[in-house]
């Protein structure tokens, strides 16, 4: 009996193939570039020579005058000998642009578009494959009570990639942390804004209410956060301690919850927290019923834990029978209104996908220890726990360029004699047939870190990319860490939390409107005071200086805006959600984008000392 295939499956599917697609062109390429071009050293090494025509227009530390230059030649000299274009991750964007693309730039621009889509979906991917999947597991083990969990685990999981870019800003080649405060505060607004009013209008006939103790908790605590944040930005500086007590905020509101939760006596078993895996399936989502690739459920995140116990009836009325779909799944024959799914041909580039998709897969899977029922391997199992050292060892080498050869070798040896000793013993000790069943804290433990790791990896590539971006469009890198950043890591919670709405009633409802404002606090929190706590470590006993971007200002200022408007409106409205509360919270988001771009563009100058240093 054939089956149309769901729009959702549809997309996912159009979308897996645009991404396998795109990085067989990026793949081909760098190919041709490290064969036939002469600038092929220029993707990982900076030039030491400096004309001097260059050098005379380089009286600053960024690459901001780049476009004093006309002819590419003299730009791609200028990113040569310029420090402040030396890149923060491990590719020189600007040199690839400017001297490898710089008589097509069309080319350059194509190349690191797809290839800021491609990271984008590398780092929603890595985080609900493997990092959400070691916080499942080992919140289970540990025996974590759902509201710890949920407000802990669970938050970290769905806010994995903000709270990477904002580490990788602030610990990154430049270390001011300016991308990494615009992206969580402009995901914290889309979030709070865009999500929830989307919410809002598309139940709004439904006349959905949501616990009002809750929502003013969280919108209080909400603001709190931000109020912190904005003292710290007006001071201008921050030291270790108050680093530390900015993230002790988190743990305030974890307490809060929790003694919330046990005086109302709600309590379930933590598994079920992570069953409503299927009604969130998202374009980054692992269906094992798809014919290649590999793509784990994410968390749905930032669930509230006063509303953890009304997840089972969700499941119980229907929304999405996972068993049923799956059933279905193997017996159907898909087609498309064109019918390529129906045909022989499709198999064959279904396999053709696959086999390309293998350089973006294989590298974490062998190198990230996975130890669930669905996916265990034991080749893989053993792989990962042999080659995971030697990848922590190249990593700290070439962040370490002071070692010497002789320090490096010995380094790289007692990685590998460390992985052969891993990989022997997870060899002998592990069985095919089921992934281990003793012993199993060091395996989750494992997959944390290195799922960890690679999350960092791509996050610290990523917000170099944007740098970089920032420099080729002459717009500043904290514009684009607002918007492009911040929307990139917010699609899954604007799918999630929509969903979960749409389909589930006021329970839904409920779970989707706490997402959204849990979600935010814990990025804000953990995701800059993290940030703000390792850089003041390595600068002690100095304090870390706040990037002078008074732009800031208007951001935390739109946002409490918005935070203000639903704090009066919901109330006022008997806690229902209707589309008085939905619009405004986009026309605030609307204006808040229009008052940003009017500036970035220069068409709107708006004078006073608080726009001193706008951008």
């Amino acid at each position: 009996m054939a089956r149309v295939i769901s729009p959702l499956n549809q997309v996912r599917r159009s979308f897996i193939l645009f991404i396998n697609i795109s990085f067989l062109f990026l793949l081909s390429f760098y190919l041709t570039i490290l064969l036939f071009s002469s600038d092929s050293r220029l993707l990982h090494h900076q030039s030491k020579t400096s004309p001097n025509h260059v050098q005379k227009l380089d009286g600053s530390v960024n690459c901001s005058q780049v476009h004093h230059f006309h002819s590419y030649q003299e730009k791609c000299e200028y990113v040569k000998s310029t420090k402040g274009c030396k890149p923060g991750g491990y590719i020189n964007y600007l040199q690839i642009f400017y001297c490898i693309c710089g008589s097509s730039p069309g080319l350059g621009y194509t190349v690191l578009i797809l290839w800021l889509i491609l990271l984008f979906y590398l780092l929603a991917n890595t985080a609900a494959n493997y990092f959400c999947s070691s916080l499942e597991s080992l919140s289970k083990i540990l025996q974590l009570s759902p509201t710890i969990a949920g407000v802990t685990l669970l938050s970290l999981g769905n806010g994995a990639p903000d709270v990477f870019a904002s580490l990788a800003s602030f610990m990154g080649t430049t270390g001011s942390g300016g991308v990494g405060l615009n992206s969580v505060l402009g995901g914290a607004f889309f979030v709070s804004s865009v999500v929830v009013g989307v919410i809002c209008i598309s139940i709004s006939s439904k006349e959905v209410s949501v616990d009002k103790s809750s929502f003013i908790r969280d919108i209080l605590f909400f603001l709190l956060t931000l109020g912190s944040l904005l003292a710290i930005v007006i001071v201008g500086a921050i030291n270790i301690w108050g680093a530390i007590a900015f993230v002790s905020l988190y743990f305030i509101y974890v307490f809060i919850v929790s003694t919330a939760h046990i005086c109302r006596k709600k309590d379930i078993k933590v598994s079920n927290i992570f069953d409503i895996s299927p009604i969130t399936r998202t374009l980054f989502a692992y269906d094992p019923n798809e014919q290649f690739g590999e793509f784990r459920t994410p968390l749905l995140g930032h669930v509230s834990s006063d509303d953890v116990e009304k997840l089972g009836s969700i499941q119980k009325s229907g929304v999405n029978n996972e068993d049923e779909d799956r059933e279905d799944n193997r017996n159907e024959l898909t087609t498309n209104c064109f019918g390529l799914f129906d045909t022989p041909a499709w198999n064959y580039f279904s396999w053709f996908l696959y086999i390309i998709e293998l350089p973006i897969y294989l590298p974490r899977r062998m190198t990230i220890p996975v130890v669930s029922e669905e996916r265990w391997s034991k080749f893989f199992g053993v792989v990962s726990v042999a080659l995971a050292p030697i990848l922590l060892v190249v990593l700290w080498v070439t962040q370490n360029k002071a070692l010497g050869y002789n320090r490096s070798l010995m380094v790289y040896l007692a990685g590998g004699l460390v992985g052969i000793v891993f990989g022997t013993i997870a060899f002998v000790t592990t069985k095919s047939a089921n992934p281990p069943k003793r012993c199993l804290l060091p395996w989750l433990v494992g997959g944390f870190l290195m799922s960890v790791a690679w999350t960092y990896i791509i996050a610290d590539e990523l917000v170099s990319l944007l740098v970089s971006l920032g420099s080729i469009f002459g717009i500043s890198p904290s514009i684009l860490g607002l918007t492009l950043l911040a929307w990139g890591n917010s699609i899954g919670d604007l799918v999630a939390n929509v969903a979960m709405a749409v389909n589930g009633d006021q329970d839904g409802a409920q779970i989707a409107i706490s997402g959204c404002y849990a979600g935010p606090i814990f990025n804000t929190i953990m995701g800059l005071g993290l940030g703000f706590v390792f850089k003041t470590w390595s600068d002690y006993p100095s304090s870390f200086v706040i990037p002078k971007d008074t732009s800031l200002y208007a951001t935390i200022g739109f946002l409490m805006a918005g935070l203000l408007w639903a704090l009066v409106i919901l109330p006022r409205k008997n806690m229902k959600l209707d589309r008085l509360l939905g619009c405004g919270l986009v026309a605030i988001y609307l204006c808040f984008l229009s008052v940003r771009l009017a500036q970035t563009l220069g068409g709107v100058p708006i004078q006073g000392t608080l726009y001193r240093y706008f951008l």
